[in-house]
């Protein structure tokens, strides 16, 4: 969130990952040549027979005559806007193999990889145009392996690029089987109206179907789903049976489980069924001017106030005033606000405070640090009678240390010490205590690509670096509303690049925290999906609040999308995420500078 206008930050940090990328190609070593007995098994590698075999984005791909490598046909791909012009094919092979990928290609900053290895998925590039090259990586199949996808693709704003003569070499898979039925089917949530599942991933799957009742209601691409959509207090049987391109196993041992009777979820937070939430500009002042809390319509169930911030990045000692009365001339007095307060509260809402921002980094390297972001944070909290915490940690504050691979057992001190002080406030105002987060699509979703510094390093280390205190600390999230804007474009679970101002980037982004993802491709590490009652979408609420403003009808089709499974265009949704909890705005302020066109949309389409 920015205390000015809108800037874009997220330029910088894609721009970082990017050059990472590029870096991590440039280290593959050319491979050396294949055994005897191993043969080619890409399909259609000379593109002779047109696009047979391939699967390229948009209308990117096209055959054509001239130039060509070998043969009479090559392949012409084409960048546009966030398309990268990406052609990719589904190879079958051998687990605990050697491959050697090659291809001829020309043009400017081509790449040719592999991912799905099992192990670690490669890629190189040439950044040259002019005469044919060969591009040559080598990658080694995991135990459990049985196909991979190798790709090529541009970059965005480059001329188009040929491809040909491309090869895969190395023994031939074996034919695929149906896959075995998925064990240690289990509940790792239940709410009153959808029950969170996960179970043992199985070898040679590519995907899982669940069913409540024997009717099929959700699928996934990795070992965990919500479904959603139930009532309360109601007994459920679940089973799940596990997919791939030879057909569907047989389904599990059925599970029953029984939803609650209401209420919110991360702990009994008791926030209305769709709740909108903002941000209020209480410390400072910028260009939509200064609101009171007793000005903050009802319309508003959750208010953030923007922001604490520590005395230095390293601290933990986090600080909260009121805007200075030279900066913001009407600001009301101090008692005035903590009556207002209470007043909020009186009529059901909650008021926290938020943490960051995008001036307060905040980096918890020490332990010191950590308690005393404990410390001050509980003072901020019993001063004003807040009713929990925000954190909308930005910038450089959140980062993985090279070699912190696994999101699921993090080891950076700034990721470890963050759950560990939260966890704290959370045990010592127990179950009423609310917790929201506000990440950027950098820190989230951008871990479906990326994550941390990488197998090989170099990459941007705060790729993904919010996953793992999301998932540590997911039991106790009240919402997560993560920040669809200031966004450069994000590749989605269907493989392609969303960007941000329309109902598509919105859609493609939530679907992503509900039905859970592969973090940096790894399907052994795959993140879970929150419950869709955890979820809120974060956008501006004027043009003037940040990049990625979407207008109230393209609002409207990714809620009808999300909850209703209309209005969806091309992406396809996971599920139907009926109990999607609802929205929020950076900010309050920025919604009364625009006539209150954000909260009052919120109002129409939910009938409040």
């Amino acid at each position: 969130m920015e205390r000015t206008g809108p800037t874009v930050r997220f330029s910088g940090l894609l721009a970082a990952a990017t050059a990472a990328v590029l870096a991590a190609g440039a280290l593959v070593a050319t491979a050396p040549a294949a055994g005897a007995a191993d043969v080619d098994l890409a399909r259609n590698g000379g593109f002779e027979s047109g696009l047979d075999g391939w699967s390229c984005t948009a209308a990117s791909g096209a055959v054509v005559s001239t130039p060509v490598h070998g043969g009479t046909k090559a392949l012409k791909a084409t960048p546009a806007g966030s398309d990268h012009a990406k052609c990719s094919q589904t190879i079958t092979v051998k687990p605990n193999s050697s491959y050697t990928l090659s291809a001829w290609v020309q043009g400017s900053y081509v790449y040719l990889g592999a991912s799905g290895t099992g192990t670690t998925d490669v890629s190189t590039w040439t950044q040259s145009s002019g005469a044919w090259k060969q591009l040559t990586t080598t990658f080694r199949t995991g135990p459990s392996t049985t196909s991979v996808s190798v790709y090529t693709h541009g970059w965005y704003g480059t001329p188009a690029h040929y491809v040909d003569d491309l090869t895969l070499v190395g023994p031939g898979g074996d034919p695929v089987v149906i896959p075995a039925v998925p064990g240690g089917l289990k509940t790792t949530a239940i709410a009153s109206s959808s029950v969170a599942l996960s179970w043992n991933a199985v070898s040679g799957a590519s995907g899982y179907h669940v069913y409540r009742g024997g009717t099929k209601v959700a699928t996934a691409t990795g070992p965990s789903a919500t479904v959603t959509g139930l009532t309360p207090s109601t007994a459920y049987s679940f089973q799940v049976s596990a997919t791939n391109a030879a057909g569907e196993s047989a389904k599990s041992a059925a599970i029953t489980a029984t939803t609650t009777a209401g209420g919110g979820g991360g702990g009994d937070t008791k926030l209305p069924a769709r709740a909108l939430v903002g941000y209020l500009h209480s410390s400072f002042a910028n260009g939509s001017g200064y609101t009171g809390m007793a000005d903050v319509p009802d319309s508003w169930d959750v208010i953030n106030l923007a922001f604490g911030e520590p005395t230095s990045v390293t601290s933990g000692d986090i600080r909260f005033s009121l805007c200075p009365v030279a900066e913001c001339p009407n600001v009301e007095s101090e008692a005035e606000f903590k009556a207002a307060i209470k007043a909020k509260q009186a009529a059901g809402k909650k008021v926290l405070i938020s943490i960051g921002g995008q001036n307060g980094q905040v980096q918890l390297a020490s332990t010191a640090a950590r308690d005393a972001f404990v410390t001050s944070v509980s003072k901020i909290i019993d001063t004003y009678g807040l009713d929990g915490l925000d954190i909308d940690f930005e910038g450089h504050s959140l980062s993985l240390n090279t070699g912190d691979t696994d999101f699921r057992s993090p080891t950076s001190p700034v990721i470890v010490n963050l759950i560990s002080a939260v966890k704290s406030l959370k045990a010592k105002y127990g179950s009423d205590f609310v917790l929201t987060m506000a990440p950027e699509t950098f820190f989230v979703q951008l871990g479906y690509q990326f994550y941390g510094s990488g197998p090989w390093g170099g990459q941007d280390p705060r790729a993904g670096a919010y996953l793992p205190v999301i998932h540590a600390l997911r039991d106790d999230l009240t919402l997560l509303h993560v920040q669809d804007y200031n966004s450069g474009p994000i590749m989605g679970l269907d493989n392609q690049y969303h960007t941000m101002g329309g109902a598509d980037f919105h859609i493609a982004m939530t679907d992503m925290l509900l039905a859970g993802f592969p973090v940096a491709g790894n399907t052994s590490r795959v993140f879970p999906g929150l419950r869709p009652d955890q979820v809120a979408i974060g956008l501006p609420a004027s043009t003037q609040a940040g990049n990625g403003h979407t207008t109230p009808a393209e609002v409207n089709k990714a809620l009808n999308c999300l909850i209703k499974k209309t209005d969806c265009g091309s992406y396809q949704t996971h599920g139907t995420w009926s109990d999607l909890r609802g929205l929020m705005t950076w900010s309050i302020n920025w919604d009364r500078f625009n006539n209150w066109e954000f909260s009052r949309n919120f109002d129409a389409y939910f009938g409040n």
